[in-house]
């Protein structure tokens, strides 16, 4: 469980550095739609974040812990609206909605979280 929890949350870091650097391949210049893709990388990297540090804390910070569960739970909304939005793709979804679908569901499990 803590290890698919680390991998889960280290992959939602990864996929918000990489929405972070897409931003400059897809809008190649300053915009506001470019900030505003760049800021969803960034909340998926914060979020990503949270559940590392829930994992590793989580026991001993309950406050921690219910922030990540929300904070994943509205990521998990937030790209699954984003996705129907924007047209993503299958592929898109699944990679999105189950890394953070999964984060969220460890999130609850205390058995993910160290003691």
């Amino acid at each position: 469980m803590r290890r698919l929890y680390l991998f889960l949350g280290a992959g939602i870091v990864l996929l918000g550095l990489v929405h972070m650097l897409a931003t400059f391949w897809i809008f190649g210049g300053f915009s506001g739609r470019a900030v505003w893709f760049f800021s969803g990388g960034m909340m998926m990297a914060l979020i990503g974040a949270l559940n590392l540090l829930n994992r590793a804390y989580g026991r001993i910070a309950p406050g921690l812990r219910t922030v990540c569960i929300a904070a994943t739970a509205a990521g998990f909304a937030f790209a699954t609206v984003a996705g129907v939005a924007t047209g993503a793709s299958i592929a898109q979804f699944i990679l999105a909605l189950g890394l953070f679908g999964g984060a969220a569901a460890l999130s609850l499990n205390r058995r993910a979280v160290a003691v």
